[in-house]
C-alpha cells in the first residue's frame, strides 16, 4: 500500500468549505505563491524542504500541492522516506484549483 494517496482539488474544496482545516503545505517557488495560495496552506518551498520537513506534523494528514502535482509528489516521496505516513498529493495542483473559484478569486499560475 502507497503512502502516498492523491486528492482532487474539487475534493479538497469541499472539504474546506464543510470548515475542515487540513494541513495544507504549498511547495511552489516563491513568485508563483505571490500569485495566490490555497487559504491555510503554509509555504515551503520543495528546495527548503529537506531543511525545513520537521516543521511538519508527522501524524497528521498532509496536503501537499504545486503548480501541476510533480513537485508535490517529489515532495511527498521525501516526506515518506522521512516516516512521514498521512500524505496526500493534489493532483492537477494549483492550475485546477483555480478553475474551482470565481474568475475574480482565481490566482495565478
Amino acid at each position: 500500500m502507497s503512502l502516498i494517496q492523491v486528492l482532487a482539488p474539487e475534493n479538497l474544496k469541499a472539504r474546506l468549505d464543510e470548515g475542515e482545516t487540513p494541513f495544507i503545505v504549498d511547495v511552489r517557488e516563491d513568485d508563483e505563491v505571490a500569485g495566490g495560495i490555497i487559504p491555510g496552506a503554509i509555504h515551503i518551498r520543495l528546495g527548503d524542504l529537506p531543511a525545513r520537513f520537521e516543521e511538519l506534523p508527522k501524524n497528521e494528514e498532509l496536503i501537499l500541492v504545486c503548480r501541476g502535482g510533480s513537485r508535490s509528489l517529489k515532495a511527498c516521496e521525501f516526506l515518506a522516506d522521512q516516516g512521514y505516513k498521512k500524505l496526500v498529493n493534489l493532483t492537477g495542483g494549483m492550475r485546477e484549483w483555480a478553475d474551482l473559484l470565481p474568475e475574480d478569486e482565481r490566482p495565478t499560475v
